[in-house]
């Protein structure tokens, strides 16, 4: 379990297809503190074991369902990654409940200024815009945000300077992907809601049962 509050960028040391999917070894920097063979990173998003361990860099294997629902398969060698270690029992909780495991893609539609702020559209299936509510929480790469606007075929987050400074998302173009989490305490409403109604979960029956305004 993860809160989706980075603790440092990560750079990519080198990346090898192996028999088991993909073997990527990454300089963990300062989140090396305290970490063992078999701990849990989260990897821009994924939540990763530790496969080997050789002073601060460390060997992760994503195995092919990672790689094939993640952007863990596109990063190469010099490449950087926002890093968090596993939430220890007593931890703040900052941000909120991330599991590390990756719903799906979305793809960087378009960057805005707004005031002391930055927008960042992206554009994603309706799969998981239907997982999402305005003013919600979302992981983007591993960083928790809050949902801004969700639309029909876009969802938008505000990131503040500091967001900006200390993770990928800073740097990620228009046209890229990123990796996305929804809420896992949303994902147990929705499922609940959709089977007490009988049906289809719209925004109008969440309204209706007091979850959005």
């Amino acid at each position: 379990m993860f809160t989706g509050l980075i603790e440092t960028i990560g750079a990519v040391r080198a990346c090898r297809a192996t028999s088991a999917g993909r073997r990527i070894e990454i300089d963990l920097g300062p989140a090396a503190e305290g970490v063992h063979l078999g701990d849990s990173i989260n990897v821009s998003g994924c939540c990763q074991t530790v496969a080997q361990l050789h002073g601060a860099v460390a060997a992760f294997d994503a195995v092919p369902e990672t790689l094939r629902l993640t952007t863990l398969g596109e990063l190469r060698s010099g490449g950087r990654v926002n890093l968090e270690r596993s939430l220890a029992v007593g931890s703040p909780l900052g941000g909120h409940f991330v599991t590390g495991h990756v719903d799906g893609t979305a793809r960087l539609a378009e960057r805005r200024r707004q005031q002391g702020e930055r927008l960042w559209v992206f554009a994603a299936d309706r799969k998981l815009l239907g997982q999402m509510v305005p003013k919600g929480s979302v992981a983007v790469d591993g960083v928790s945000l809050t949902l801004v606007d969700v639309g029909e075929s876009t969802f938008s987050v505000a990131l503040i300077p500091t967001t900006l400074e200390r993770t990928t998302l800073g740097g990620l173009e228009v046209g890229a992907r990123a990796n996305v989490e929804t809420d896992i305490l949303g994902k147990y409403v929705l499922r609940y809601l959709g089977a007490a109604a009988g049906g289809g979960l719209t925004i109008e029956k969440l309204r209706a049962a007091g979850f959005i305004e």
